[in-house]
């Protein structure tokens, strides 16, 4: 592994810093065949909460697996995978209660089928249909639920992180025992809006968790060329931020980790950052080719610390698992994915005038002009409009 990997010695204890030590110890708790290193100590966990991580690992290693295709086939416009990042995203979500708040970047959609949303949901967000929560007007892949605490996607880099600072300050002023999650990618990091965000939740105490998932790479740029320190997690000792760094491909360690934040952040009225040392085994995107700046190789490695294998493995050891169920589980989300697919992409889009509704109350002048006009262009040239032809209101 290369120097901006997880680093080899192993720590058994969460640990919380506060910039009095110099060297940034790694939470770790299972090591890659499922075992537990010596002296671990295991995160608060029970069987049935065990195998919902473990579904909504095998639900999302499908969804990409399917959705992947479905782009490629045109049927869907953009994808992001979450592969080799679902430890670092549903060992934080599960640490959570569910009224917790979670600003998420883009690659946690692990996280969102963990707190319920369901396949119907994810395929009428990804083909825009008039059942989609955000009427079509995101991109694939950029979910959000109301219901869920699960703050919509925006597709500029780091704009969630003082929004979460400011959240999570709005949640204590109002006394709520509550916390948000904010996750973002080391790329995000070198962003002004991470350290606006994480310099306001420090200063107004705000019970924020800051959440880095740095999985090597921002884009096609390596973290060798991205920063010259020792990660992300000092710099939250730069800000007066209590502290983890914790091997993000460990589903236990995460939790741990994620479970002693919240604890912290509630308790003590403060922010806490967290920095997961993963891998992204898929491309940046639908529109990227990773073998441009990363070999089969190093892809190789890493194969090895594969998340979902490693946890499934400790599962096995418990024997709360087996690998009949683990079959019939895979077949069964495929078999579901692919019928709600069918059904998604048949459904009709939404009204054209739900280009306006929804954002003010009452629709304004100007926009309510700028949506008679696109009707009447509809109207003039439907052989051009076939999908939107006839449903404008």
């Amino acid at each position: 592994m290369t120097d901006n990997t997880v680093r080899p010695q192993a720590v058994y204890q969460a640990h919380l810093l506060d910039g009095q030590g110099s060297a940034i110890p790694t939470l770790k708790v299972l090591q890659a065949d499922g075992s537990l290193y010596p002296d671990a100590t295991l995160p608060t966990l029970d069987r049935d909460t065990a195998l919902k991580i473990y579904r909504s690992c095998v639900f999302t290693r499908v969804l990409d697996e399917r959705m992947l295709a479905a782009q490629r086939q045109g049927r869907i416009s953009f994808y992001m995978t979450c592969t080799g990042e679902e430890a670092a995203v549903l060992g934080a979500a599960a640490a959570l209660e569910q009224e917790d708040m979670i600003m998420a970047q883009y690659r946690e959609h692990a996280a969102l089928h963990w707190r319920g949303f369901t396949t119907e949901q994810f395929m009428n967000q990804m083909f825009s249909n008039e059942k989609d929560l955000g009427k079509g007007r995101q991109m694939p892949i950029h979910y959000g639920s109301r219901a869920l605490h699960y703050m919509t996607i925006s597709s500029p880099l780091g704009t969630q992180i003082p929004q979460a600072a400011g959240y999570a300050y709005g949640q204590k002023m109002q006394g709520q025992d509550r916390c948000t999650l904010c996750f973002f990618g080391e790329g995000a990091a070198s962003e002004g809006d991470f350290h606006a965000g994480l310099n306001m939740a420090a200063v107004h105490k705000a019970p924020a968790i800051f959440f880095c998932r740095n999985n090597g790479y921002a884009i096609s740029t390596p973290t060798s060329e991205q920063y010259a320190g020792d990660g992300i997690a000092p710099r939250g000792l730069g800000y007066g931020i209590k502290s983890i760094r914790v091997d993000g491909n460990d589903m236990l360690a995460v939790l741990a980790a994620t479970q002693l934040a919240r604890e912290v952040a509630l308790r003590e009225h403060c922010p806490v950052l967290i920095e997961a040392m993963t891998y992204r085994l898929g491309a940046h995107s639908s529109s990227d080719d990773p073998s441009g700046y990363r070999s089969k190789e190093e892809e190789a490695r890493w194969q090895e610390h594969d998340p979902v294998r490693r946890f499934k493995l400790w599962l096995l050891a418990q024997q709360w698992w087996s690998e009949g169920e683990d079959e019939a589980l895979y077949q069964a989300y495929r078999d579901e994915v692919l019928a709600a697919v069918k059904v998604a992409e048949k459904l009709a889009k939404p009204a054209l005038d739900t280009l306006v509704t929804d954002v003010y109350d009452q629709v304004p002048e100007h926009l309510q002009q700028q949506l008679d006009e696109v009707q009447q262009q509809v109207r003039r040239y439907p052989e051009h409009y076939p999908i939107t032809a006839g449903r404008e209101q």
